[in-house]
């Protein structure tokens, strides 16, 4: 069977991860799987208040999260399907449920073409792109970072400077005695400082793609070809 994405990019590091994050980043088209968690996040912060209106531009297009909150519910859909290229991709939306209006962080993963990496698609229209580079922690958990920023559109194809760039950084695991999945995420920028970022946990369920299909308004407005 064909590995999935993460697998690929990871190679024989993929296999010291714990069994269950190794079965939710086995979701592909070949096992056929897709992922739903369900949960609660403790904390969804900002940085300074200088932050707040890039936040808000982002949150026009479901990147990054323009309000905070605790004890926020929490929706995690990770489903493959082949996107308008034929590349296997991974969906990666998350809702909040905040106080007035739900918020959504879109994220769209596809493999490299080299196959060493994983390309973060971010957004409804995919404007922004970033590399993450995937490890197994010792304890079974998994560290995700981003590498390079790249702005596109039309013509367009750009770094993101590092003055106005951020650093992602993933960390998730299982918690044996819960049955939950933990995860911590935080975006820095270099001179700055803190962004965003949210912590919290989730249960999850696997449901058969083939037989439910991709639900409507979960794939991008538009995709982004170039990787």
């Amino acid at each position: 069977m064909t590995p999935s994405i993460f697998r690929t990019a990871m190679g024989a590091d993929f296999d010291r991860l714990h069994p269950e994050l190794r079965r939710r980043f086995s979701v592909g088209l070949a096992g056929g799987e897709a992922c739903t968690g369900h949960g609660v996040m403790d904390r969804v912060w900002h940085g300074r208040g200088f932050v707040k209106p890039f936040l808000a531009l982002g949150g026009t297009r479901n990147i990054l999260v323009p309000r905070a909150g605790r004890n926020v519910p929490f929706m995690i859909e990770n489903v493959p399907y082949a996107d308008t290229f034929g590349r296997e991709t991974v969906s990666f939306v998350r809702t909040f449920d905040l106080p007035g209006r739900s918020r959504r962080f879109d994220a769209q993963m596809v493999l490299s073409p080299k196959g060493d990496r994983v390309l973060d698609y971010l957004g409804t229209h995919q404007h922004l792109a970033s590399d993450l580079h995937l490890r197994a922690e010792p304890d079974g958990s998994l560290l995700i970072r981003s590498g390079e920023h790249r702005f596109r559109e039309g013509p367009v194809d750009v770094g993101v400077p590092e003055l106005i760039g951020a650093d992602a950084e993933v960390r998730e695991s299982f918690d044996d005695s819960t049955g939950r999945f933990h995860i911590q995420v935080r975006v820095v920028n270099r001179h700055f400082g803190p962004l965003f970022g949210y912590e919290g946990s989730f249960r999850a369920t696997y449901t058969d793609v083939r037989t439910r299909g991709v639900r409507p308004g979960l794939r991008p407005v538009r995709e982004e070809a170039r990787a």
